[in-house]
């Protein structure tokens, strides 16, 4: 019964997020017509155009399997903030996520139950939207400091198309994004992030 649920809320949660400005339109998971394939598609593409102008692209690859531990607080401020969910829907949310708890079974035997305080229910219905809500700040961050970046999942790269002449800029750039990014991830795990 729960998953009919989950995909009722989701029908409606997934129209509104993704018509939403802050949702970042380079995330190729989670969503129809998006897949690996149209990920290293894209990816390769710009890749080849930058090559066909004369350029090199630098690019760095990122594995944020830490972001699956999303903070019920950040994502919640997200969701509010950045998204406009609100009333109902964002109780619903709020109460899916709290006072559950987790643990192992291995042949007969159990684990004592675990509090989850952060990510979200793994297998279900609305957890990777919930996991692409959460991630949505990497690309205004990339925009920021004009660096390209593709996602898929919790997989990321970031890449810069470069002339020699212009190497030393486009890697300061690189480095610039990497580091807020960087100061991005350290605030949200330490809570201090608002939005």
């Amino acid at each position: 019964m729960s998953k009919v649920l989950e995909r009722l809320f989701l029908k409606r949660l997934r129209t509104h997020i993704l018509a939403s400005p802050n949702f970042n339109q380079n995330q190729s998971a989670y969503r129809s017509g998006h897949s690996t394939e149209t990920a290293l598609l894209l990816l390769l593409d710009r890749i080849y155009l930058a090559a066909d102008g004369g350029r090199s692209t630098l690019l760095v690859s990122l594995d944020l399997s830490a972001a699956f531990a999303t903070d019920h607080d950040v994502l919640l401020s997200r969701l509010n903030h950045s998204f406009g969910v609100a009333g109902v829907a964002h109780l619903w949310i709020k109460t899916y996520l709290s006072n559950r708890s987790q643990f192992v079974r291995i042949g007969s035997h159990t684990s004592q139950p675990v509090t989850c305080n952060i990510g979200v229910p793994q297998g279900s219905v609305v957890g990777p939207l919930l996991f692409s809500i959460y991630t949505s700040p990497i690309s205004k961050i990339s925009r920021i400091h004009n660096v390209q970046q593709q996602q898929y999942a919790d997989d990321t790269q970031l890449y810069v198309a470069v002339t020699p002449y212009e190497l030393n800029d486009q890697i300061s750039a690189l480095q610039s994004c990497l580091v807020s990014l960087q100061t991005w991830f350290l605030s949200k795990r330490n809570g201090s992030e608002s939005r």
